[in-house]
């Protein structure tokens, strides 16, 4: 039992580092910067490690990544909800394409939405007035991308057996 949570904290804080660094690969869209390998590492925490660690990699990575300018405040909202919807749809279902659509759902829709009261509140009324339609499409676009990218790597996962590895993969 204490090997399991010890080998969850670090496998986390692996993905949480991925997360930062990767978001040095950013593409600017509109008032955001999508970082599609964040919500790779969502659905790698939702599929390996449960909706819990997910959300807690996410905030972190966020707010790593906002102490070292390396992303916005959107990066909360952004990560935090697809992390959350995509941990608790594979937990619940253990389909791999219900929680590809959930972080993608989760993310853009729901994170995009969240985006405009924080926009107003700590970014000011400019940002605001145009967060409502500014944040779902650059959210969508960054995480239908990692969404892709953590669809391929699982997948190459699987077929190399390294999966074999993982109880219940």
């Amino acid at each position: 039992m204490k090997n399991d949570k010890v080998r969850k904290t670090v496998f986390a804080g692996i993905l949480c580092a991925l997360a930062v660094v990767g978001s040095l690969f950013s593409i600017p869209v509109f008032g955001s910067k999508c970082a599609p390998v964040q919500h790779m590492v969502n659905i790698l925490c939702a599929y390996f490690l449960g909706p819990w660690y997910g959300v807690i990699v996410a905030f972190a990575a966020s707010l790593i990544r906002n102490l070292l300018e390396l992303g916005s405040l959107m990066a909360f909202p952004g990560s935090m909800f697809g992390a959350l919807l995509c941990g608790i749809a594979y937990w619940k279902t253990k389909k791999l394409s219900v929680t590809l659509v959930a972080e993608v759902f989760g993310t853009s829709v729901l994170g995009g939405l969240c985006a405009y009261p924080i926009a107003i509140l700590f970014m000011g009324k400019n940002a605001g007035d145009i967060a409502f339609y500014a944040y779902v499409v650059p959210f969508l676009i960054s995480t239908a991308g990692g969404a892709l990218l953590s669809a391929l790597l699982i997948g190459a996962l699987k077929k190399t057996g390294v999966l074999k590895n993982f109880a219940g993969k």
